[in-house]
């Protein structure tokens, strides 16, 4: 009964001592690197496509093709983390995606453009999935989605944020050093992925046995009970690592990933343009700052209803439906919201559509730790982050591509809808977790 009394005190202590050692610092890195991948969108409509003479389904590849080169090195990427450590293997992804960011703003046409997108992706492969993993290691299951919630607010915070602070670079800086503004803007938003590389070198711990900054009883603790999780799994669900790379189920939540981010991916690369085509369709005079400050505005709401979703989900012990609900609803407002005739009543219904996004993605990620532990655990996560993110290539090439073909960005988001409401009956029909077998069931049939 004291035992009890004990565990029952210690896990507050231990989760909140742990979440502000690393969900902070994890959250600023991902800031950063969700910056560098996506600031092509605000680069776009603001000189970049006039300069490099590209029309809108070029754009839309060279945002896209970012994920060509993500895909290929995702999961050996993420099982080099496993083998090496977080700490070592995130600096290095850091150093290479630092680089190739920085190096963007010097291309000079279109096809080394693509190029460096390419090479941007394969740079950055393993680094979301990787900390994704890493946050298994730290934290009990219970507490994941709420943890991982705090950690992705980074994309609509870096969105958020990013989209004033970019446009604040490209209209403040435009012809500094002879550079165009969206030049700079890659030049200053690339390099601090170098500084914090150096950071997380020294400041990462790998595992909870190896951690100093904690004390011996709550490292005793949170390595004991992290162990004890993962015996448990590996007895119902014994997953392997090629299991969990072919599986069935795999790809299905990989469907459920790719239609999640697809409806999110379209807003991230276009929405920057449809805020410019306001002055267009509405008549409305804005500048570049105003632009970046509309823009931010389904990111600020969204990063509130992230937190507090994954806070409920982890109260009320339930995934599936927390995924699913937020999905129908961004599926239904994001394709009406450009057929409305206010500026203000689109960006409600774009902010309804970037709620339902965000708020299901953090749960999205609890599903797999729920049946996958090691190097499955490691390699799955990889899978389904590499196979979703497809839907970064496919989102803004499909948009762009129905951009130019009908001269409207409506088509773009009726496809966004239709993916995101297919996500949603994907995760209905899978439910959180396979059917239990293994040690478990075997001990229950022998009961029986």
């Amino acid at each position: 009964m004291g035992d009890s009394k004990i565990d029952a005190g210690m896990k507050p202590r231990v989760v909140r001592k742990v979440a502000m050692r690393l969900v902070p610092f994890l959250c600023l890195l991902y800031f950063v690197n969700y910056l560098d991948r996506v600031n092509i969108g605000f680069a776009g409509p603001n000189g970049l496509t006039d300069e490099l003479k590209l029309s809108e389904t070029a754009f839309g590849l060279a945002s896209g093709i970012f994920f060509i080169g993500y895909l290929l090195l995702e999961v050996p990427s993420n099982l080099a983390l496993h083998r090496f450590g977080a700490r070592r293997w995130i600096a290095r992804i850091m150093v290479t995606w630092g680089i190739l960011a920085t190096v963007t703003a010097f291309t000079p046409n279109g096809t080394v453009l693509l190029v460096l997108r390419f090479l941007l992706g394969v740079a950055e492969a393993g680094f979301f999935p990787g900390i994704i993993f890493y946050l298994t290691l730290w934290f009990p299951a219970s507490e994941r989605a709420k943890v991982v919630s705090m950690f992705m607010v980074a994309i609509p915070i870096s969105t958020a944020l990013g989209s004033t602070m970019s446009s604040v670079i490209i209209s403040g800086m435009h012809g500094l050093f002879g550079m165009s503004g969206w030049r700079m803007m890659f030049l200053i938003e690339g390099l601090p992925a170098l500084v914090l590389a150096v950071a997380t070198w020294f400041y990462l711990t790998d595992r909870p046995d190896k951690a100093k900054w904690l004390d011996d009883d709550e490292r005793t603790w949170l390595t004991e009970t992290l162990a004890s999780e993962t015996r448990e799994r590996e007895s119902v669900h014994p997953w392997s690592l090629k299991r969990a790379l072919f599986s069935g189920r795999m790809l299905a939540l990989s469907f459920v990933y790719f239609g999640c981010v697809y409806g999110g991916y379209t807003l991230t690369f276009f929405l920057p343009t449809i805020v410019d085509g306001f002055q267009e369709q509405f008549g409305t005079h804005l500048s570049v700052i105003q632009e970046g400050l509309i823009t931010a505005i389904p990111y600020a709401v969204g990063a509130v209803a992230m937190i507090l979703w994954g806070r409920h989900g982890d109260r009320k012990q339930e995934r599936v439906w927390h995924v699913a609900g937020p999905l129908i609803m961004a599926a239904i407002a994001i394709p009406i919201a450009l057929y409305l005739g206010n500026p203000i009543l689109v960006m409600l219904f774009v902010t309804i559509a970037a709620v339902g996004h965000f708020t299901a993605l953090p749960t999205v990620w609890t599903l797999p730790s729920t049946f996958l532990t090691g190097a499955a655990a490691a390699g799955g996560i990889a899978l389904i982050n590499s196979l979703g993110n497809l839907s970064g290539f496919a989102a803004p090439y499909i948009t762009g591509w129905l951009s130019d073909l009908t001269g409207s960005e409506r088509g773009g988001l009726w496809v966004a809808g239709a993916a995101m409401l297919a996500a949603a009956i994907t995760t209905l029909v899978l439910g959180a977790a396979p059917r239990p077998e293994g040690a478990a069931v075997r001990a229950e049939a022998e009961t029986d």
